[in-house]
């Protein structure tokens, strides 16, 4: 059952803030003062855009201690300047240890992905997700399952955006400037609220095919 948002209005989203603002000065009255100070989190998020995966909450962090990036089915492309830039910044700038891509199962942008129906624009960016499936065709053809499918393109589909985002130049340079940088491949499930760990964690370039692997 989809969650009833219709209580959800433009206006309300104004009270809301206020009331944000008044419940936690009451709890912490200089919290304003110290988030403005600056930030130095130790972690970039490259998530799905799905409004059901808010990354702060789903691993009980504060504002400040999860640097977000979000697209739809967290894809990391090696042509996408928004996504280079937050990658850029937050490595080069923030300084972070860890860059976690994390994908949910029941993801949108997979389903659509694996079908044929026209969806519009959305379609040239799901076409990475194709190649995703194509690249593990045969594993993907033998799961007679859909929903089990699904959930194993999902999987795929962040293991294969691990490895571009640690093809990128500037994983490699941190890397090879002797930063301690981790990039890990994340999945939750909507229907429990858990994450899995995909164990396809990188933190040098070693684990790369050949040809992705600079000098």
């Amino acid at each position: 059952m989809i969650n009833d948002t219709s209580h959800i209005t433009y206006e309300g989203l104004l009270q809301g803030n206020k009331k944000f603002v008044a419940d936690t000065i009451d709890r912490d009255p200089e919290y304003f003062s110290k988030l403005a100070g600056g930030q130095n989190p130790p972690v970039l998020w490259i998530g799905c855009a799905d409004s059901r995966v808010p990354a702060n909450q789903i691993t009980n962090t504060k504002p400040g201690e999860i640097f977000v990036h979000r697209n739809i089915a967290n894809v990391v492309v090696h042509s996408d300047m928004n996504m280079l830039s937050v990658l850029d910044y937050a490595v080069n700038v923030l300084g972070v240890k860890h860059v976690i891509v994390c994908g949910h199962y029941g993801c949108g942008g997979v389903i659509a992905a694996m079908g044929n129906r026209e969806n519009g624009i959305v379609d040239n960016w799901l076409r990475h997700i194709k190649d995703v499936y194509r690249l593990h065709t045969a594993e993907l053809d033998a799961i007679a399952d859909e929903h089990k499918r699904t959930d194993r393109l999902v999987e795929l589909n962040v293991i294969e955006n691990v490895n571009n985002l640690a093809s990128t130049t500037i994983v490699q340079n941190a890397w090879k400037n002797g930063k301690e940088l981790s990039v890990h491949g994340w999945v939750y499930r909507l229907g429990t609220g858990f994450i899995s760990d995909l164990k396809v964690s990188m933190r040098d370039n070693t684990m790369l095919d050949e040809v992705f692997r600079l000098t």
